[in-house]
């Protein structure tokens, strides 16, 4: 019969790893570790405070596997390379290709080809670099652990960790795997990388914690990833690898990723696209087939229409749109990781932002107080007048009274380490001029009691001038007791006040005790103090997040916190920043738990501001709450806790100095500086990526629709083919494929920011588009078979003749096209050449080009095209013309009459 440490495998096993024989046993089910009593813990593991021999050790690792994070299987380059190829629009060029090879058009099907491989190539590699948040967390949890091992304490790597496995931690220790306390001193621990808690964390082995407790309330707990602050402590491994709260983060990763906004919309435009090429392309096959058309020439046909309709450049000039704006996004400080996500943050309707570490400095900071007698005041800066005495007293108290060491940097700055409450005195005290290397030569310590979570307070006796003084900071109800002549009840309405204003409060006093007492540590010798004040703790707002934030709404983007720290601080937040009033009320995880799922979740989603103590698995509902309410959402975070969220967004954006390598593996965006106002510009750059996108896409499909239209009017009124597969080909090469790019370096356009987002059902082709496209292609299209039926039917022009000129003329009609493209609503005179000149470049490119290839003996008679006069040049320019002052004439309709229902 297994042992309870066998069938405990099966369920502590993480991932792939190969299952032992005893696996096959029914697991126990794994209780609630921090619930149960320590005692019982130890011999549910079975082990002793002497920890495992080394070959139980060995068995069990035999059984468990190492403790490492799982890893998510990575696609091998052919995969990642093949999977460039499913898309619709790519099966009709493919489809096209090999048809060319069927009738011999070798040069369309190599072209083809080729843009095909180029942009598999670039999307590959795109996906093929982009690193995984999982890879990140294995990172996290390789570090080494002191244990016991057969009754001796040694050091281990951290993979080599079992359940039941004894270890130590102390102050500076990265805890290895998840831990149920047997024993704790003065335990405080960091675990902000997986709740977004800034403030420490107290443990304790012998606390009563319920079964239910979220992962922030777990006193009885150490977690993989978090880091011991101060005290030490003993306890026994319950989880390792995929089965710790870590390894839940891991495993959360590995689902599909949601598609970004402009792919979907890509994809939406491939299928329209192929719907119409394959419906037009059987129509007029049908038409040519009762005619009596040979079915060879049909088949010339289609691939003639498909080579036309769709723009092969297309694919790499969206490409090239992306990557220029993934350059300009990185000189704003944004990062992009994943390039179709470029413009992600322009499409986005909501941003969900991570509190700590990026709204805020996650950093506390001694930020308001209230003084006996003096009221609220603020802290920063030196008091003067009547509140110089009093405040002095108050930061010398809570130097005195610390743990933590201040360190000054060459620039003058200072920073410390330790407890971050303690930290925060000592960097406000040192503001002061009341630094505690100052203070200690003049008042040494010889007696300390330090803080224990039962205590809630800590002192510090020091000598002043013969005297024996006490300095005590901590929780005001276990402060006031120790004070003669406080007012209570001003000190708990103010301790009240500024809690609601999201602080955390302390209450400082001082007093003369006997010197023997307070040599011992005897807490029976604080009494009779003197009651200093209060004082308010938060992590401060950065400075740019407000203008940061007030511009995201004003472009119609909405913002809502999502935190793990505490309801009351989420909302003084919302509040300091706008995003909530006095009446909103935060939702808790513990309420999102209590609504189960349906319209009560949907409901309480919907209307807060502010998410306070939620787990991560949490922000990921959260998220597709937002998503399934109809927002485009945006998720920042920085922490191992925000990575699930992070890749269930549609945009996931992490902090680049302070953020975890698994939020950067998790995310499509990175802010290298960290700064939420860089989020704004992202959003800006996003939303010119998308024009640019969109005004590429115009040109291409305008152009392709007259192509069309030039065909299907021959073939319907029997005229010749005006254009061979071949110079639809080289048409589609130096038009298209040169000026699409070039529309890609478009700057933004003026008031970018002050519309509002796309609807996030908007299609790519809306009402605008589709509106544009027409008159374009119809009037290039019109125009063009307008001319070459009179050069055929009326001046009796030979085909060949007939096609030469008009395939200068669609040239010149695709020159003048892409300068009306550079703006969807400004005026083609209003949009200065300077702004792109690669547009410029682009144009007499593609003269240029078609011009030498005239001239060009092989070339020009594989394209059958001869050189052209200057004055039959100039006679067709008048015509392409045509398609300037079309446009022109929509554009200013437009802005008098808007159409309902447009883009």
């Amino acid at each position: 019969m297994p042992s309870g440490p066998e069938r405990l495998a099966a369920a502590n096993r993480a991932g792939p790893a190969a299952r032992a024989p005893e696996s096959r046993t029914p697991a126990a089910p794994e209780p609630p570790w921090h619930a149960v009593p320590a005692e019982e813990a130890m011999r549910a593991l079975d082990t002793g405070p002497g920890g495992l021999g080394e070959d139980e050790a060995a068995r069990r690792a035999s059984a468990f596997g190492p403790n490492r994070l799982p890893q998510r299987r990575r696609a091998g380059p052919l995969r990642v390379f093949v999977r460039q190829f499913g898309d619709p629009l790519i099966y009709i060029l493919l489809a096209a290709a090999v048809a060319s090879v069927g009738m011999g058009d070798a040069g369309d099907a190599v072209f083809i080809l080729a843009v095909l491989l180029l942009n598999a190539a670039i999307g590959g590699y795109q996906e093929w670099k982009a690193e995984t948040g999982a890879e990140a967390l294995r990172r996290i949890v390789r570090v080494r652990a002191v244990v016991e091992r057969g009754g001796a304490r040694r050091e281990v790597d951290g993979e080599d960790l079992v359940p039941g496995d004894v270890v130590h931690v102390g102050s500076g220790v990265a805890v290895p795997a998840d831990v149920r306390l047997v024993a704790a001193r003065e335990l405080r621990v960091d675990e902000s990388l997986l709740t977004g808690e800034s403030v420490p964390v107290a443990k304790r082995a012998d606390a009563a914690v319920d079964a239910g407790a979220g992962l922030g309330d777990r006193a009885t707990m150490l977690h993989a990833g978090s880091v011991v602050l101060a005290g030490r402590g003993t306890g026994v491994v319950c989880r390792t690898g995929g089965r710790t709260e870590l390894g839940g983060v891991a495993l959360s990763l590995g689902g599909a990723e949601q598609a970004p906004p402009l792919v979907l919309r890509l994809r939406a435009f491939s299928r329209r696209v192929a719907v119409v090429v394959v419906a037009t392309a059987a129509l007029l096959g049908c038409v040519l087939l009762l005619r009596g058309e040979a079915p060879a020439q049909v088949l010339l046909l289609a691939v003639a229409l498909a080579v036309s309709a769709i723009p092969e450049g297309l694919p790499v000039a969206i490409t090239v749109a992306l990557s220029v704006a993934s350059n300009r996004m990185a000189r704003r400080n944004v990062i992009v990781r994943l390039l179709p996500a470029v413009e992600g943050l322009g499409a986005c309707t909501l941003v969900a932002s991570d509190k700590t570490g990026t709204l805020t400095a996650n950093r506390l900071t001694v930020a308001r107080l209230w003084v006996p007698g003096l009221g609220e005041v603020e802290a920063g800066g030196s008091p003067a007048g009547a509140a110089a005495a009093p405040v002095r007293g108050l930061a010398a108290t809570g130097a005195l009274c610390n743990e933590a060491t201040l360190h000054r940097a060459t620039d003058g700055s200072v920073a410390a380490t330790g407890d971050t409450v303690d930290a925060a005195f000592l960097v406000w005290a040192d503001g002061m001029g009341l630094g505690r290397e100052a203070l200690l030569p003049r008042h040494p310590q010889f007696g300390a009691i330090a803080y224990e979570a039962e205590r809630r307070y800590a002192a510090s006796f020091n000598r002043h001038d013969g005297r024996v003084l006490a300095h005590v900071k901590g929780a005001a109800d276990a402060v006031l007791p120790m004070c003669g002549g406080a007012d209570a009840a001003a000190v708990r309405r103010a301790e009240t006040g500024l809690a609601q204003q999201g602080y955390r409060v302390l209450a400082l006093a001082s007093g003369e005790v006997g010197e023997d007492a307070a040599r011992r540590g005897d807490p029976a010798a604080l009494a009779r103090l003197r009651f200093l004040g209060l004082a308010g703790l938060i992590d401060p707002i950065r400075p740019e997040v407000p203008e940061a934030v007030a511009r995201c709404r004003a472009a119609g983007v909405d913002v809502r916190i999502v935190t793990g720290d505490h309801p009351a601080t989420g909302l003084a937040i919302a509040r300091r920043l706008g995003l909530a009033s006095d009446a909103d009320r935060g939702v808790t995880g513990a309420e999102l738990a209590a609504a189960g799922d349906g319209r009560a979740r949907a409901g309480l989603v919907h209307g807060a501001r502010v998410f306070a103590r939620v787990e991560p698995a949490q922000k990921t509902e959260i998220v597709q709450a937002l998503q399934g309410a109809g927002h485009f959402v945006a998720v920042t975070g920085d922490g191992v806790n925000d990575a699930p969220a992070l890749r269930a967004a549609h945009i996931g954006v992490a902090m680049g100095r302070s953020g975890s390598d698994v939020a950067r593996g998790a995310a499509d965006l990175v802010l290298a500086d960290d700064n939420f106002a860089s989020i704004v510009a992202g959003i800006e750059e996003g939303r010119v990526a998308y024009d640019n996108v969109r005004k590429v896409v115009w040109m291409a499909v305008a152009t392709g629709a007259a192509e069309i239209l030039l065909i299907a009017l021959a073939v319907l009124l029997g005229l010749p083919l005006p254009l061979t597969a071949v110079q639809l080909l080289w048409l589609n090469l130096v038009t298209n494929g040169l000026q699409d790019v070039a529309l890609a370096f478009e700057r933004g356009e003026p008031g970018v920011l002050d519309r509002p987002p796309r609807p996030p059902d908007e299609p790519l082709f809306d009402r605008r588009m589709v509106e544009q496209t027409v008159l374009a292609g119809a009037t290039i299209g019109g125009v063009g078979f307008a001319a070459f039926w009179w050069m055929v039917e009326v001046a009796a022009m030979p085909v060949e003749e007939a096609r030469n000129l008009l395939l200068l003329l669609m040239v010149l009609f695709e020159n003048l096209q892409v300068l009306g493209s550079r703006s969807e609503t400004r005026s083609v005179f209003r949009v200065p050449l300077a702004a792109n000149p690669f547009v410029v470049i682009a144009v007499v490119a593609a003269q240029a080009v078609h011009v030498m290839a005239m001239h060009a003996p092989g070339l020009s008679g594989v394209l059958e095209i001869a050189p052209v006069a200057p004055a039959a040049w100039l006679s067709l320019l008048p015509l392409a013309a045509s398609v300037v002052l079309v446009g022109e004439a929509y554009k200013r309709l437009r802005r008098r009459r808007p159409v309902p229902g447009g883009g």
